[in-house]
Formats: structure tokens, C-alpha cells, sequence
């Protein structure tokens, strides 16, 4: 957990008590020592985070300095709860990780009743990963990344019938469709937009060259693109 994090859930774990919060107890639910609750403690004291007590004691949130806590409906977090679930199932372990921690800062400013809430929803994406599932995992990573960065990719790519072609490409965006991840890039040799699933990319290369959003082959006009062709499907 970043230090960061840290100190956003100590400050949170605080919130409201009226009782002194042992740092044993702050160490065991962030996974630290006592001396990293310690010395954590002391600089928010520090930074003027109004935070009394001392080691031994416990500590509190001083009186009137309380934070207001997160305003979700039960059914808003439940929402939030099976998300978090289903990329912690489905997406790249970054990712996955990701929505983990931003569920604990979720959880931590709640009050008890929804805090329990969490806990009862019934619907699940369970997780089993054998090591093509990790590998899969980490290629999601990866194109995120390339995403993220607009780095082009070269791909070695199989089609559905296997036939296998080399594809340099600018990457846009992912997309999950309940059982399949697709792709959807600006591809060089075709020279229009294309979809390619990860699971039949053979091999994935960050050529270190990075692309602009040109107006015909960005985002929003693969969106409209798409969009057009799914809506001539239906037509």
C-alpha cells in the first residue's frame, strides 16, 4: 500500500469515534508495524492534521474536526462493490488492484450500516487464474498502458481462422463484452480503424514511438465509427 493510501485510511479510521483507536488495531487493518502506525501518526500530527492521543493511549480525531462522511445510497455501493468485483475478476491485475484500494477509501469514510452492506451483497465474479489467465492479465496491462502513453504497438495477430498478420497500430481503447476483451486501434496497414481481440494477439510490441490524436483516427471518431457500424447492423 503507498504511504499515501496510509495516511488517507488512518485519517479516515478515525473519523467519528468517540473512543481512542489503538495503533495495534490501525496496524493490523493496514497490514504495517506498529512503528510505521507510529511514525505515520506523528506526521500527520505534524502536517496539522488535529489528531490527540499518543502510543499506548490510542488516538481521536480532536472534537469539531470531523469529515463529513461519503453520501452513497445502499444501492449506489452496491454497485460500486460488484464493479470493483468484476475488474478485480476480469481486467489486469494493476487495474484490479487499483479498485481494490479505491474501495478501502470508499469503505472507510462510510457510515457502519453501509460499511455492512458492502459486505452482504450476494453477487460475485469469482477469481481463478492459472498462469494464462495471469499472462492474459498482464497483456491487458500492457495495452492499458500503450493506451494510456499513445505509444503504437506492433502486433503479431491471428484471426479467427488462424491466419496470422503483422500489424502496426495506434491503440484507443478497450473494451469488455461480458466474455471477450477486444482492442480497438487506428491500424496502419489497413489504414482505417480495426478491433483485434488480445486473446489472439501472439506477440505484442512497444515500438517507442508515440502517436497524436489526429482528427479522422482518434478516439471520438472510432466511437462514431463504431457506433455507426453497429447501428447499420441493427438496421
Amino acid at each position: 500500500m503507498r504511504r499515501a493510501d496510509r495516511l488517507f485510511l488512518i485519517i479516515h479510521a478515525l473519523r467519528g469515534r468517540r473512543t481512542a483507536l489503538q495503533a495495534r488495531q490501525l496496524a493490523g487493518t493496514l497490514g504495517v508495524s506498529l512503528r510505521t502506525v507510529y511514525r505515520d501518526v506523528a506526521d500527520l500530527q505534524l502536517s496539522g492534521v488535529p489528531i490527540e492521543g499518543e502510543a499506548g493511549v490510542g488516538y481521536l480525531l480532536r472534537k469539531g474536526s470531523d469529515i463529513p462522511p461519503l453520501m452513497f445510497t445502499a444501492d449506489e455501493l452496491e454497485s460500486l462493490v460488484v464493479g470493483t468485483r468484476f475488474v478485480r475478476a476480469f481486467a489486469g491485475q494493476k487495474l484490479a488492484e487499483s479498485a481494490q484500494a479505491a474501495l478501502l477509501k470508499i469503505e472507510a469514510v462510510l457510515p457502519a450500516d453501509l460499511r455492512d452492506r458492502a459486505t452482504r451483497t450476494r453477487i460475485y465474479a469469482p477469481i481463478w487464474r492459472d498462469q494464462t489467465k495471469t499472462d492474459f492479465a498482464a497483456l491487458i496491462d500492457r495495452l492499458n498502458a500503450a493506451i494510456t502513453d499513445s505509444q503504437v504497438l506492433r502486433l503479431e495477430y491471428a484471426d479467427e481462422a488462424g491466419r496470422e498478420s503483422m500489424r502496426e497500430v495506434e491503440p484507443l481503447c478497450l473494451a469488455f463484452w461480458g466474455g471477450a476483451w477486444t482492442l480497438g486501434t487506428w491500424c496502419r496497414l489497413r489504414v482505417g480503424f480495426r478491433n483485434f481481440r488480445p486473446d489472439r494477439i501472439r506477440q505484442c510490441t512497444i515500438t517507442g514511438e508515440r502517436f497524436g490524436s489526429e482528427d479522422g483516427r482518434n478516439l471520438d471518431a472510432y466511437l462514431q465509427a463504431m457506433r455507426g457500424y453497429y447501428e447499420g447492423m441493427e438496421g
